[in-house]
């Protein structure tokens, strides 16, 4: 299968980027696309058409989130990949929903005071690397539901790292963003930089070592990274930096088989990750206390939107209270966040004309805040569906590139809480449910969901863009179901955020990589500091990949797939 099969993937990608760039020529935006058969929305266009042809020739919709999560870890490394970890939630027509836990862990050797208080060891270098769990999860997937084989899974993001791929302008400002960091680490130096300076939007680059790696990983399956050489070459670059990973760790690395929430609100199923993900739970909260009102739960935007934060900031105060489920007994803090009583005792505590300080809503610990994420939403012919984010944390993780192998390594560590004696007296202590523990999960934000009507699928939506992922999802589902704008209009839409810490709530004010400009109107804006509000403009935000089955459009329905233009990918689907 092997130079005749590569050079098919590569010419087919090249060939079909064109096609689907010029629905934008013809006055439609390319970002969004109508298929009947199967579409795959991701933040990259050649990974949506990389995972595209694999449902056209016949895949799952896990062959083609495993195929497009390979590619996205090559074109788009610095937030995802065979260093990091992920959350894979599945839905198959015949009703089956599983939920996928290939979150990173925290090597054996790691303990809850390991950083004595210097929070830049938690967040940068080798003692910021956790155990990779992304690739046990994809093959694990793949085994259960997947229909291709393997390498044809593999291959073509093998090729985009051999024959090289040109730098996005997303990349790019990831790159500037992180140049001391890439210029101080000789892996990602020897990549992502020549003579001395960082490659330029359009730049090809090459990544022959992970090239490697991938076609080995093709070739013998996720045991040659997890018991085999591409592991004990990773390990050994790791140690080699000053870290603890070890090949146990590797070897005793366990994809986790969850059930997903689920909770019925606004006459839809919401499907969500649970712990040690807070983003399902506390969507669900939101749109429980926001349902209590009505839709479309405000007669004018500005009071929309206020309630909306006042929600928000109450599921922040109370996820902090989850952690990893083999660690913390959480039963009763996700009951809680799901339940309607619950959010009807909150919405009590909102009041229209104001807000009130962080500690209002009662918030016991001070925040984590996990980072950069890439997200992948898929539905196939006979509509099977995947919502799945991946992620290496900050970007680039760790700001290390294994030489060996060439996979650059996640900094999941720095999503722990941190005892610490030094902190504000106005600031909460940190979060005991998510202290280290050897082999421990760490809490995080991302918040992949599939949405039911009638027990019949009717979107998937996730995001990335670390803590905002919670406020981003749920306001563009809102949008949509609430609010009734089409699907490009609910993602075009600008965002806000709110993190409860600090108790600002930050607005989307900026021009992307492409040209669009994201701006939350200064009416609004104006309206809500009348309430109290603190604002803060952001240049940057959530990412999100959104497809609606529309169900009344045929047998099947028609699938109307968007990529979210703030990070210029697009998606695919026939």
């Amino acid at each position: 299968m092997s130079s005749s099969f590569n050079l098919f993937c590569t010419v087919l990608v090249f060939l079909l980027l064109p096609a689907i760039s010029t629905q934008e020529s013809e006055g439609t935006r390319r970002e969004v696309i109508v298929a009947r058969h199967g579409a795959v929305a991701t933040d990259d266009g050649s990974c949506s058409v990389i995972g595209m042809e694999v449902l056209r020739t016949g895949g799952h919709a896990v062959d083609a989130a495993v195929a497009a999560a390979f590619c996205l870890g090559v074109v788009n490394s610095a937030s995802s990949g065979l260093g990091g970890g992920a959350f894979m939630l599945i839905r198959q027509a015949n009703g089956k929903a599983q939920a996928l836990d290939m979150r990173e862990t925290a090597p054996a050797e790691a303990s809850q005071d390991m950083y004595a208080g210097n929070a830049s060891l938690k967040a940068t270098g080798a003692l910021s690397i956790a155990t990779p769990g992304e690739l046990a999860g994809l093959h694990k997937a793949w085994k259960d539901y997947g229909k291709l084989p393997w390498e044809r899974l593999v291959r073509p993001a093998e090729n985009l790292a051999r024959r090289g791929f040109k730098i996005s302008p997303y990349l790019y400002m990831q790159m500037e963003k992180t140049r001391s960091g890439i210029l101080a680490d000789k892996g990602l130096r020897d990549i992502f930089t020549s003579n001395g300076e960082l490659l330029r939007p359009g730049d090809i680059c090459r990544n022959m070592k992970l090239a490697e790696t991938l076609g080995k990983i093709a070739r013998y399956g996720s045991e040659a990274f997890y018991n085999g050489s591409i592991g004990v070459d990773l390990v050994r670059d790791v140690q080699s930096a000053g870290g603890i990973l070890t090949i146990s760790d590797l070897k005793k690395y366990e994809v986790k088989v969850r059930e997903p929430i689920s909770a019925k609100v606004l006459g839809l199923e919401i499907l969500g990750m649970p712990p040690p993900s807070s983003g399902g739970a506390s969507m669900i909260l939101m749109l429980n206390i926001l349902a209590q009102y009505g839709l479309p739960f405000g007669n004018s935007s500005d009071l929309r939107i206020h309630r909306q934060i006042e929600a928000l900031k109450h599921a922040f105060a109370v996820r902090m209270n989850l952690g990893d489920p083999d660690f913390v007994d959480e039963s009763e803090v996700v009951a809680d966040l799901l339940s309607p009583k619950f959010a009807e005792e909150l919405k009590k505590t909102i009041f229209d004309n104001m807000t009130f300080d962080s500690s209002y809503y009662g918030g016991r610990w001070n925040q984590t805040f996990d980072h950069g994420t890439s997200h992948v939403s898929i539905v196939d012919v006979e509509r099977n569906a995947v919502s799945m984010t991946n992620t290496v944390n900050s970007y680039f993780g760790s700001q290390i590139l294994s030489p060996s192998t060439g996979i650059v390594l996640n900094n999941e560590m720095d999503d722990f809480s941190m005892p610490t004696g030094n902190r504000s007296k106005s600031v909460p202590p940190p979060a005991p449910a998510n202290f280290i523990r050897p082999r421990k999960r760490p809490l995080s934000s991302m918040t992949p969901t599939i949405v039911l009507k009638d027990e019949k699928l009717k979107a998937v939506v996730g995001a990335s863009g670390g803590a905002m992922i919670i406020a981003g999802t749920t306001e563009v589902f809102l949008n949509h179901f609430a609010l009734g704008m089409d699907p490009l209009s609910s993602v075009m839409a600008p965002r806000f955020y709110h993190e409860l810490i600090p108790n600002t709530v930050f607005y989307e004010n900026w021009t992307t990589v492409i040209g669009d400009h994201f701006e939350v109107p200064a009416d609004i804006r104006a309206a809500l500091q009348k309430r109290g509000h603190v604002l803060e403009s952001l240049a940057g935000g959530t990412i999100c990949q959104f497809i609606v089955h529309e169900l009344d459009s045929g047998s099947m329905g028609e699938l109307v797939a968007v990529s979210d233009p703030r990070k210029g990918g697009f998606p695919a689907g026939f």
